[in-house]
């Protein structure tokens, strides 16, 4: 009966919140909350017994479950709220016909793949805008990252995999598996609308056949596939083959956000959390520094832009409670940040170390002529290689969609490896800002074990590589890029085996800092199921009156 209650409570709330959302887009307020908008005006809000940094998987839980318990949050994201149709009538731009919306202050698109048959057709030239995708660029390394209320969960491919319970116990030896696999994964998967393909569609629809492919290919090797579940919603998905619903997935769309079907945060933890009536969000100001006041009490200094980028106000927040929620990157820079000047100067060395890419490679292969994948690709990724077993070389190879909209015969995978190597942020005084230490040789362990893997697929088949996806005429593995930046303060070692920062009280991380460079699938599912573990034990025993 508590249960089921609590669900209605959910529910409610999440209906609550989303009125708000619209109401503040509506409106074109900055700030979101169920306050009425005279009552969010700019610099109302000065202190707040807690404060999250950001709005993706973790800090989306942090919001939540404060704002459950009763405590006034303020949640601050530097980009903007997502759900204002623009001149086309859509919220996010087309994938395929990309305009401002697509990046975050770039003047052309970045999307993964640079070329197409060696052709500059894929990006785009565009106007500085706060477009909903970043590409964060270090030395030998860049992260994608999604910039909007939702963070990431507005720009990924929504497959919501838990971890192999063997590995998840290998990366976290001191975190109870049972607790995990029992409470915190199922509670993470029910929040998100965690949701399975139906197999019967899958094998007879007309936008997976690039899968259906694939696996054969992967099958003739001796390899096995398994499906994955999503945050899409396949029910509105099989209405948009049918043709009764307006297309998204089935459109094309998805790195630069979905306009329907996907189940990202703003409508699950983000909504609930504002339903609450104890959370608001702040949009359009982004933290840059930390320090811990004589009392104990954090202030947070916050730069707030405009459409154009430009910093139009500075201010600070105060906060008792404050929780890093900014994703590996973001979260990471500002502790490092917070050392290095001396304004969190307690900081272990733990913080900003542990970094890795979860492994990441793209690859693509060109099958033969009568292996068509179809014109028609749903962008929602719903199988996958799993070689993860393979102790000499694991990997697992997600069969990626190329929804170009015309049959192009190529099998494109990005493959999640296990990579050991590690590397490290670092304070750069005079631009300000945090370095990664990764470098090409490191991402290099990572290609050779896609390559192995892959190597053996085409062997079977008697296909080869395609060499015209990533820039250079003999680029075939794009290690150079990741779509899940893992690591920075990792727990147990920067944190407790709570995400309780060493050295000071009341400072949290519940983001994807907390995850040791790799968990071998995609990681938003580990992150939000951690950051509920850790929000459970914060709230019975450190904010407790």
């Amino acid at each position: 009966m508590t249960e089921k209650l609590t669900q209605h409570q959910l529910s409610r709330r999440r209906v609550v919140g989303m009125a708000a959302l619209q109401a503040a887009a509506a409106l074109g307020l900055t700030r979101v909350g169920l306050q009425s908008a005279h009552a969010v005006e700019p610099d109302a809000v000065d202190t707040s017994p807690a404060l999250v940094v950001g709005s993706g998987y973790g800090a989306a839980v942090a919001a939540l479950r404060l704002g459950q318990a009763g405590i006034r949050t303020v949640v601050l994201e530097m980009g903007r709220l997502w759900n204002t149709a623009g001149p086309d009538g859509k919220v996010f731009c087309s994938t395929r016909e990309p305009d401002s919306r697509a990046m975050w202050f770039k003047t052309r698109t970045e999307a993964p793949l640079a070329t197409f048959l060696w052709l500059d057709v894929v990006n785009r030239d565009i106007g500085p805008y706060p477009g909903v995708l970043d590409r964060v660029r270090y030395a030998d390394m860049s992260v994608f990252l999604g910039r909007g209320v939702g963070g990431g969960s507005l720009v990924n491919g929504g497959m919501a995999v838990t971890p192999l319970r063997s590995y998840f116990a290998e990366q976290f030896p001191t975190v109870d598996t049972d607790e995990m696999y029992g409470t915190y994964f199922p509670r993470a998967r029910a929040m998100l609308g965690v949701n399975t393909i139906d197999p019967a569609w899958f094998e007879s629809t007309e936008w997976y056949r690039f899968s259906r492919v694939s696996r054969a290919h992967a099958q003739k090797a001796g390899l096995r596939t398994t499906f994955v579940p999503s945050v899409y919603d396949f029910g509105y998905m099989q209405r948009e083959a049918a043709g009764t619903a307006t297309k998204s997935a089935l459109a094309g769309e998805v790195i630069y956000g979905n306009n329907h079907g996907k189940r990202s945060l703003d409508k699950t933890y983000l909504a609930a959390a504002l339903g609450t009536g104890n959370v608001t969000i702040h949009t359009m100001e982004r933290a840059r520094g930390i320090r811990r006041e004589k009392d104990g009490t954090y202030v947070v200094t916050v730069d707030r832009v405009d459409g154009t980028g430009a910093v139009v106000a500075t201010k600070e927040y105060g906060c008792t409670y404050l929780f890093l929620g900014a994703g590996s990157v973001g979260t990471s820079e500002l502790l490092v940040r917070a050392r290095a000047k001396g304004t969190l100067p307690a900081l272990n060395a733990g913080v900003g170390a542990g970094w890795g890419p979860n492994g990441n490679v793209m690859l693509g292969r060109a099958n033969h002529l009568w292996d068509t994948v179809g014109a028609n690709q749903s962008t929602m990724p719903v199988l996958g290689i799993d070689d993860w077993a393979n102790t000499a070389n694991p990997v697992f190879a997600e069969i990626a969609p190329l929804p170009t909209g015309l049959e192009h015969w190529v099998s494109l995978y990005l493959a999640l490896t296990k990579n050991p190597e590690r590397a490290s942020f670092t304070y750069d005084a005079a631009s300000d800002s945090a370095r990664l230490g990764w470098s090409a040789a490191q991402s290099a362990v990572s290609v050779s074990m896609a390559k192995q893997l892959f190597d053996r697929i085409n062997s079977a088949n008697g296909t080869i590589y395609r060499y015209d996806l990533f820039g250079s005429p003999s680029k075939v593995f794009a290690d150079d890029f990741t779509y899940h930046p893992l690591g920075g303060c990792v727990l147990g070692r920067a944190t407790d085996d709570y995400g309780r920062v060493k050295g000071y009280s009341k400072l949290y991380v519940t983001d994807g800092s907390l995850v040791p460079g790799s968990i071998g699938v995609n990681p938003f599912v580990t992150i939000t199921a951690l950051a509920e573990r850790t929000m459970a034990r914060v709230l019975a025993e450190d904010t407790a009156p």
